[in-house]
């Protein structure tokens, strides 16, 4: 596998624009965003367990259900389109049809999606505008890819994109994507679009089977603030134009193809986590030496998501009691006199606890690993093999500030 430059357009086959067309008031801000297939692709999705559900994820879930092929995706930034009632569903087919209409394309291969503030319904004819203005700037070059990519972020700080090629049955396969996401993020995804795009030949069902796999392990492991969105999509789209024989699970390539996937996805997962509102550190909590995998996720997940967890973080403090105490609120058994504890980032790595007791460590040499942009923490259960990583960032009083004046 190779890490190339672009997104979305990397992969033969996908067009791609974005523009500032009016939804949001910021107008150096782009707030549409059109991708579009040169022939139906295979599609697979997964989308928020909240069982508050915006209308587009009943519309694209309807899709990769019933259809599982599509040609066109149209997405805006700035409303959500959540806890529209009726007159959303109504909104989104209509954002379908326009995009059929323009692109001559069918309409139930038209997936939509939205994010933004919940509870107001979409201004139409600014999207009708924007959908006309886009479908005149489609292009497959990396620029036009980076455009949307731009266009469906809201509080995010920068662009997330990425692409990579490999080899699969004697082909070259391109998988490229855009993801945007930075607040109302917890695990079991969160306020969190993910677009990605492959030139693969694979079937829709081992695509989808692919996809909600890697999820458990990347999307499913992230934490900024312990909300879950109304609209999280994450979904996969293969036009199968590098002209591969089609990809079986059976094939030697197989698990090339799902290293890939699970490279992009892990990639956005912790853009996602640096890029938290007002965060000013990422940090990563690997167990080992779990019972079971789903026990490793669970603690891992546990402290993540701590309050408290993420204030020492905050501080750079090698608070590890919290840590003990987020893994002992986690619903799985083990013996806390088993745990050892290392913290770790560029500056170095220390081991603060050893059998559930703190080491002689000194605070200063701890609060200097923890003060980089990225840390570590490793919990060793020394109670089986299995292991799980999670991603968070710090709480802030920048956090609270953003998330105050969203709708401002």
């Amino acid at each position: 596998m190779e890490i190339i430059s672009g997104g979305v357009t990397a992969p033969i086959g996908f067009l791609a624009a974005g523009m500032h067309a009016g939804v949001r008031k910021n107008k150096k801000k782009k707030d549409m965003a059109l991708l579009v297939s040169k022939c139906p692709a295979k599609t697979a999705g997964v989308f928020t367990q909240n069982v508050v559900k915006a209308a587009p994820v009943m519309w694209d879930k309807a899709l990769c259900d019933d259809i599982g092929l599509c040609q066109a995706l149209v997405v805006n930034s700035g409303v959500a389109n959540a806890c529209t009632g009726e007159a959303g569903d109504v909104d989104v087919a209509h954002m379908a049809e326009l995009v059929a209409a323009e692109l001559q394309v069918p309409v139930d291969q038209v997936a939509v999606a939205s994010t933004g503030v919940i509870g107001i319904r979409l201004p139409m004819e600014t999207i009708a505008h924007g959908i006309c203005e886009l479908s005149g700037m489609l292009s497959d070059d990396l620029e036009s890819g980076s455009h949307a990519a731009e266009a469906i972020m809201t509080t995010d700080v920068y662009k997330k994109e990425i692409a990579v090629k490999l080899q699969i049955k004697g082909k070259t396969i391109t998988v490229g994507g855009m993801c945007k996401g930075s607040g109302m993020i917890n695990p079991n995804l969160g306020t969190v679009l993910g677009f990605l795009t492959t030139d693969l030949n694979i079937s829709q069902e081992l695509l989808q089977k692919t996809l909600r796999n890697d999820v458990i392990d990347t999307y499913n492991m992230l934490s900024v603030d312990g909300d879950t969105s109304t609209n999280d999509t994450v979904m996969i789209f293969a036009n199968g134009m590098a002209g591969n024989d089609e990809l079986l699970e059976t094939d030697a390539d197989y698990p090339a193809f799902a290293e890939a996937l699970r490279y992009i996805n892990t990639y956005f997962v912790k853009l996602i986590a640096a890029d938290g509102e007002g965060t000013t550190r990422m940090f990563q909590v690997q167990v080992a030496g779990a019972e079971s995998k789903e026990g490793a996720r669970k603690l891992a997940k546990s402290v993540v998501t701590s309050n408290l967890v993420k204030c020492a973080v905050y501080g750079s403090d090698a608070n590890w009691g919290r840590l003990v105490c987020a893994m002992g609120q986690s619903g799985i058994a083990f013996d806390p006199y088993k745990v050892d504890i290392i913290i770790s980032s560029e500056a170095g790595s220390l081991k603060i606890v050893e059998n559930g007791v703190c080491t002689d460590y000194d605070e200063e040499r701890a609060t200097e690993i923890l003060s980089p942009d990225q840390v570590c923490f490793h919990a060793d259960m020394h109670a089986g093999t299995e292991t799980a990583s999670a991603w968070g960032c710090d709480l802030t009083y920048e956090y609270i500030k953003i998330n105050a004046e969203y709708r401002k």
